[in-house]
């Protein structure tokens, strides 16, 4: 796509048509994935960047002056968003080491650096497994109350647990390796 195609892509999309802005994302969004993929890390959370990124770009299209492309200032929303967005899971990761490293160890169970271990660990799993262990094994909920609290298949459930599992023990294998 040209540049004049994006200007006018974007002049449509700016009375009011959202198919010329689809137009825009179709043309744009493997280079913005892309980017968002190797910024990020994760994929899927990559994907839900750019995604995020292409529809602050649709509120704030009026914004757009041309000073660069179309797929550059797109890319520097997805770069904004995901850069705040890993800053707060930093200072969240920080307050949870906080609040472990307050806990006296005999009521915990086990040592501090060990929770802390767990807590990052858990923190990496997908968000389905991370909620079958933690009701599973940490809440000492079972599959089946997990599977309706989740709204989910007793079968998926039991997946996630042992698939859940089975990452932390690699992860927290991983770590004591360091």
């Amino acid at each position: 796509m040209t540049a004049h195609d994006d200007a006018r892509l974007i002049a449509a999309a700016r009375k009011g048509d959202p198919r010329a802005f689809a137009a825009l994302v179709d043309a744009h969004q493997q280079k913005i994935r892309g980017f968002m993929r190797r910024f990020a890390g994760h994929w899927a959370d990559a994907d839900d960047l750019a995604q995020e990124a292409f529809v602050t770009a649709w509120r704030k299209l009026d914004r757009f002056e041309g000073r660069s492309s179309f797929a550059s200032w797109v890319c520097g929303i997805g770069y904004r968003i995901a850069r705040d967005a890993r800053r707060g899971h930093e200072r969240a990761t920080q307050r949870d080491y906080e609040w472990l490293s307050e806990q006296d160890d005999g009521e915990a169970g086990a040592p501090v650096e060990d929770q802390i271990a767990i807590a990052r660990a858990m923190a990496e799993l997908p968000d389905d497994q991370r909620a079958a262990v933690a009701l599973c094994l940490c809440e000492g909920f079972s599959h089946s109350e997990a599977a309706a609290i989740l709204n989910q298949p007793l079968g998926t459930v039991k997946s996630h647990v042992t698939r859940g599992r089975e990452r932390l023990l690699r992860m927290l294998e991983t770590q004591d390796d360091w």
